[in-house]
């Protein structure tokens, strides 16, 4: 039977991957970040239940670097596909990590001593990292990696590391593997609130994005866990969550729901109320969707615990030497409020991938007008793709949540069984 390759590490790639291998079906895991895992990894809580995130995540984590059926190629790009379903051929970039990786152990004695801090993707910005770092304390596979536009190349991390697995020049290597199906699994990308200059994403240093605030309420996050101003460390005695920064809106071309916001909001409000409950937090929205098991349940627990939902959408927010401030029209009673928030959490919409064309390119498939991959069909199937053999899941589909991903990942992990089953039989 034919090899598999499943195209991005989240949790749908992880599911796809673990279901066909868990088929005697090896499989190819290519994942661009040093570490699988994707968004799922920076959540602290999922809802409804707000059980931890990575509690879930991290036993599937393992699970796939344990798999004998299962290869990771992290730091890795597919450049060239060529080849018919059941005869694939998939090249591969993989980037320099300047580590020996059969050398390292990940004890992170190099990261300690390193001098430099520079930004943290992985913390939203909200954190920062050294030069030599891992994503994050349960990396897949549990290695560092050096970031060359950084280094100074002081040499400490050279003298420190015990194995002397730390390479001071690297090269990118390329590979080429033989596939019967091919899986994309390569997740989303968050709207760049930057254009919508109007709310004062990083003018004003205490309006958040909903994944800077995911950020801080992680306990493995930068702030320990705790909310707080980034202006001057206080905790917010009042929050303001504005939904839809990015989803449902015309004027910006992104006329879709983004199907998480809402619940993420209503999660993250409640999760700071049990923390902080003398907190006031409103939460302006243009239409609650709480469509999911136990979602309409989450959602009056919410209200139950004093959050006050208000509908209706701010037209800008202002500064000003008293703080900010912002207008609200309340659309259904007609009334305008005026509101006072120490900090405003702008929950950001989520659309197709940064390279999805590009890719969509090398794949030979379709793509939405919205720029998510195109299905054989939105009615009857949602996996398939008009080139046979590649199927997509998760959210390169259409925005989900984490248990419709992993669903969608199944399903397309159980359509790229069955044509590598065929083409071992000979009848692909």
């Amino acid at each position: 039977m034919g090899d598999v390759v499943v195209i991005g590490g989240g949790i749908t790639g992880i599911q796809a991957a673990l279901d066909i291998a868990g088929h005697g079906i090896h499989v190819h895991l290519i994942e661009r970040e040093p570490s699988i895992g994707g968004h799922m990894a920076m959540l602290d809580k999922t809802f409804p239940t707000n059980d931890c995130s990575m509690c879930i995540l991290s036993p599937k984590m393992a699970d796939v670097s344990r798999h004998p059926g299962i290869t990771i190629h992290t730091c890795s790009e597919v450049v060239r596909i060529e080849g018919t379903v059941g005869h694939f051929r998939v090249t591969v970039t993989k980037h320099p990590r300047y580590i020996d990786e059969a050398a390292c152990t990940g004890c992170g004695d190099c990261i300690g001593i390193c001098p430099v801090e520079v930004y943290n993707r992985f913390d939203a910005g909200v954190g920062v990292r050294k030069a030599i770092y891992k994503p994050h304390a349960q990396a897949v596979p549990d290695l560092v990696i050096k970031d060359p536009e950084h280094c100074i190349e002081c040499g400490l991390c050279y003298d420190a590391c015990g194995p002397g697995a730390i390479r001071r020049e690297d090269k990118a290597t390329e590979i080429m593997i033989g596939a019967a199906s091919i899986v994309i699994t390569t997740g989303y990308s968050v709207y760049d609130v930057r254009g919508k200059p109007q709310y004062g994403h990083l003018v004003y240093p205490d309006v958040v994005t909903s994944i800077e605030l995911e950020r801080m309420t992680n306990a493995g996050g930068p702030t320990g866990g705790t909310v707080k101003r980034l202006s001057d460390g206080r905790i917010p005695k009042s929050i303001v969550f504005l939904q839809c920064v990015g989803s449902r809106d015309l004027t910006i071309g992104r006329p879709w729901c983004s199907c998480v916001c809402c619940m993420q909001a209503i999660k993250n409000a409640i999760l700071i109320k049990e923390k902080q409950p003398e907190t006031e937090i409103t939460l302006l929205y243009m239409d609650v969707r709480a469509y999911g098991k136990g979602y309409e349940e989450f959602f009056e627990r919410a209200k139950a615990h004093g959050i006050r939902f208000l509908r209706g959408m701010a037209s800008d927010i202002i500064a000003g030497c008293d703080g900010m401030s912002l207008q609200v029209e309340d659309t259904e009673k007609g009334t305008v409020h005026t509101l006072r928030p120490e900090l405003i959490v702008l929950s950001v919409g989520i659309g197709p991938a940064e390279n999805g064309e590009e890719l969509a390119g090398k794949l030979g498939i379709t793509r939405e007008d919205s720029g998510f991959y195109r299905p054989l069909s939105d009615a009857v199937d949602t996996v398939a793709t008009v080139r046979p053999g590649i199927y997509i899941a998760g959210t390169a589909y259409a925005p989900k949540d984490i248990p419709d991903c992993v669903a969608s990942g199944g399903s397309a992990a159980m359509r790229a069984y069955i044509d590598a089953k065929r083409s071992g039989s000979g009848s692909a």
